[in-house]
């Protein structure tokens, strides 16, 4: 089950739940990617971290034309 998300979010939180290193979440946020609050530190809303990882590109597994290239 996931867990609810919280109202507000550090970068620190937000790299925690991403699973990434705090320095990715800032290039998400300074590529508008990522929305935040500028509160004396950047804070990202519960809501805006559930919607960039809906929206975050699906990866993995083979593309589908490189079946077709097995020839």
């Amino acid at each position: 089950m996931v867990k609810e998300y919280e109202p507000i979010y550090t970068v620190k939180e937000v790299a925690k739940v991403l699973k990434v290193n705090p320095n990715a979440v800032y290039e998400y946020m300074n590529t508008g990617k990522l929305p935040y609050l500028n509160m004396g530190s950047r804070k990202v809303r519960g809501r805006d971290l559930e919607r960039f990882i809906n929206k975050f590109p699906e990866g993995g597994g083979e593309s589908r034309n490189d079946e077709t290239d097995c020839g």
